[in-house]
């Protein structure tokens, strides 16, 4: 393009030495040579401003000429001013967004299994290199501060009081009641031999067998009747007594300090013992070799409930249009947070890599891009410059005939 904008103004230069020399006697050679004129005035005046943009013409330091290198950092800070304002703007965002489905155009994407399997399958190896990347005594450490932090260093005093409380209100400890009185019930009929150890072995040693026996029995028996009224009579005095025993200890869980300071040594000894760590370490251990394994098995369980439940997911997504209608109300909501707390960045960033670039390599760069456009700038000034220029020697001509 440089090649042929610079013959067009070549070519006029010989038409007009061609047509001065010889207008004289050809007349009406003077319409072309104005033609010719004009054409080299407004390729030269094109040229000087094309040029002007990326160096100094013919090497002159004229003022406001190479203006790209020279003021490359304030076109890199007004870039990024533009795009803050003109794309990056609350309004231009969620005009976009609200003419695309997003939600829509994510699930009938992922709604194909095959796309499905594939997120899958990339999530599970993102996943599974992130776990492998973890160190284990690092993160064995930073689970024991988490839950130190979290469930040890609080009190379990007065949250266990006020639980407690509320259970004994609604009566819910009645059936835990009732089914640890049937399990005894059932272990007593099952093990008869049970109270050989607390009362025959200990009768003397001259009573009969047949006595030990009937003994045994009666009080087996006698046991099994009592648990039966424990579990059968919900205001059987016992359980009255348990019901008062529970409600004490749920109070003085909440106000007795003595009670608090008692639960708190005993959770402190129970956190602090060497086993208890031990297997909070080997559950960590297990837990991230049976992470991994679930992971890496490409037609694992894990996987496939994972694939089905995403195939749901979007299946229901794009029969719903509620929901979807939601959903892109949330991604568009988010989007704006992300551009309203961001574009200045965003914008700082396009002004810091325009301001890092070499200014001969800007010139290079923008020129690359725009110059072949500004080349016909150059072709098309020669054309105006050559119709100005028979335009304004035809009326002068004419204007000096009338005279």
């Amino acid at each position: 393009m440089k090649v042929l904008a610079t013959s067009l103004l070549a070519a006029a230069a010989v038409v007009f030495a061609v047509a001065f020399a010889l207008q004289d006697r050809y007349p009406w050679l003077g319409f072309v040579r104005a033609a010719a004129e004009g054409a080299m005035v407004g390729a030269l005046a094109d040229w000087f401003a094309v040029t002007a943009l990326f160096r100094h013409p013919l090497g002159l330091r004229i003022p406001h000429t190479a203006i790209i290198p020279t003021r490359k950092d304030e076109i890199g800070a007004s870039l990024g001013a533009f795009v803050e304002t003109n794309f990056l703007s609350d309004e231009v965002v969620a005009g976009k967004l609200s003419t695309i489905d997003l939600a829509g155009a994510a699930a009938g994407w992922l709604s194909d299994p095959r796309i499905a399997r594939r997120v899958v399958a990339e999530f599970s190896q993102g996943l599974t290199g992130l776990v492998g990347l973890l160190d284990d005594d690092r993160m064995r450490e930073a689970v024991e501060a988490v839950v130190r932090a979290q469930l040890v260093a609080p009190q379990w005093g007065p949250p266990l009081g006020r639980l407690g409380a509320r259970v004994l209100e609604s009566g819910g400890h009645q059936e835990a009641v009732e089914l640890l009185l049937d399990r005894l019930d059932e272990w007593l009929a099952a093990h008869p031999e049970a109270f050989e150890a607390v009362v025959t072995r200990r009768l003397p040693s001259w009573l009969p067998s047949f006595v030990d026996r009937a003994i045994d029995e009666r009080l087996h028996a006698q046991a099994r009747r009592f648990v039966r009224e424990l579990r059968d009579d919900p205001d059987h005095r016992l359980r009255r007594s348990l019901d008062e025993y529970l409600a004490q200890l749920a109070d003085r869980l909440q106000h007795d300090d003595a009670t608090i300071e008692r639960l708190e040594q005993a959770k402190g000894r129970a956190f602090d013992d060497p086993r208890i760590r031990e297997l909070a370490a080997s559950a960590w251990t297990a837990a991230r070799g049976a992470a991994i394994g679930a992971l890496s098995d490409e037609d694992g369980e894990l996987r496939r409930r994972a694939e089905a439940l995403l195939g749901d997911a979007a299946r229901r997504l794009l029969a719903d249009d509620e929901l979807r209608a939601s959903l892109n109300a949330r991604l568009t909501d988010a989007a704006l947070h992300l551009v309203t707390s961001y574009r200045s960045d965003i914008a700082h960033v396009i002004a810091e890599t325009v301001q890092s670039w070499d200014p001969a390599e800007t010139t290079d760069k923008i020129e690359t891009q725009v110059g072949r456009d500004l080349q016909f700038i150059r072709i098309n000034g020669t054309v105006v410059g050559a119709l100005a220029g028979l335009a304004i020697y035809s009326v002068a001509t004419a204007i000096s005939t009338l005279l």
